[in-house]
């Protein structure tokens, strides 16, 4: 008689994650307990950021099934399933070069507050994960943006999965030349200019008046900062455009930002922004959804108005 074998519960028992975080409060240890717990109970085989291993603790480590530890991209092991990132937004972008490199999906818990990147709350962690070792998950795949220059810029990471900004260095305003496709748009006289996906509609784009933008949506977002010209708005554009810069300052120097990395440049190289060829993979779990996200993280509907 044939026994039925159950390949989805095989699969999972011999899963491969990695776990990525930096520090966090101590009123969260708990929780993160709770996570290595489940995944021990599961068999789970562990490769831990190193940073993130010392935080928690040789001793509170060997427990678990850590069988690897690695530092960045060059020693991490290809044969992980998916990345964790345990903290808010900021660590989840750190993550990013890793999981892009190596073609995995990421998935974020978060141990602050606001997060729509690491949507995953920590009352949240048992269920979720429940699900994730049980494969019971979506990939959902996040749009990037990618600058070049006659000059290599960010050691060869380039691309954002939020924004790209430019902004002045020093308290003068610069101005920024702007063309799309080969068309000249405007001359912005301005802190600074983002250049968004839809993913970071809910980032800084958020905060200088941009438009929240569905992840898929196919555009770019163009939002100046604290713009001299009350008449200048955000601008969205298809992401198969080509956005090309030059910005001017009186002291020749502004920053460039790709999400969390900073280079400061001289003033008159051409930048050419766009969207990247590679995509972030992002597990999005059944029964939540970027428009649920919304209403969690903004709160809409506190206000019986809305």
């Amino acid at each position: 008689m044939e026994v039925p074998c159950d390949l989805k519960n095989l699969n999972y028992l011999h899963m491969k994650i990695a776990l990525y975080g930096k520090t966090f409060s101590e009123d969260f240890r708990p929780y993160i307990s709770e996570l290595l717990g489940k995944l021990a109970a599961h068999r789970t085989e562990l490769s831990v950021f190193g940073p993130f291993h010392a935080f928690i603790g040789h001793d509170n480590m060997d427990r678990y099934a850590v069988s690897h530890i690695f530092t960045g991209e060059d020693d991490f092991q290809a044969d992980c399933e998916l990345m964790v990132s345990i903290g808010g937004d900021g660590t989840f972008l750190e993550s990013l070069p890793i999981v892009i490199r190596h073609d995995i999906p990421v998935v974020g818990i978060n141990s602050g507050r606001l997060g729509f990147l690491s949507y995953i709350s920590r009352n949240d962690i048992n269920q979720a994960f429940d699900s994730i070792l049980d494969r019971r998950f979506d990939i959902e795949y996040r749009s990037l943006i990618c600058v070049a220059s006659p000059d290599s810029l960010f050691v060869g990471l380039n691309f954002a999965l939020n924004d790209i900004t430019v902004h002045k260095s020093d308290s003068s305003l610069i101005t920024v030349d702007a063309s799309i496709d080969g068309e000249f748009l405007t001359t912005y006289w301005t802190d600074g200019l983002i250049i968004s996906t839809p993913t970071g509609s809910t980032a800084y784009a958020l905060s200088v008046g941009g438009p929240v933008v569905a992840p898929g949506s196919g555009n770019l977002i163009i939002a100046p900062i604290a713009s001299h010209n009350l008449s200048v708005r955000p601008l969205i554009v298809p992401d198969t455009s080509r956005i090309n810069l030059r910005v001017n300052s009186r002291n020749d120097k502004f920053f460039i930002t790709a999400d969390n990395r900073t280079e400061l440049l001289p003033t008159g190289i051409p930048l050419a922004i766009g969207k990247a060829s590679s995509r972030l993979k992002m597990i999005r779990l059944h029964g939540t959804s970027f428009y649920a996200t919304l209403r969690n993280k903004l709160m809409w509907g506190v206000d019986k108005r809305n």
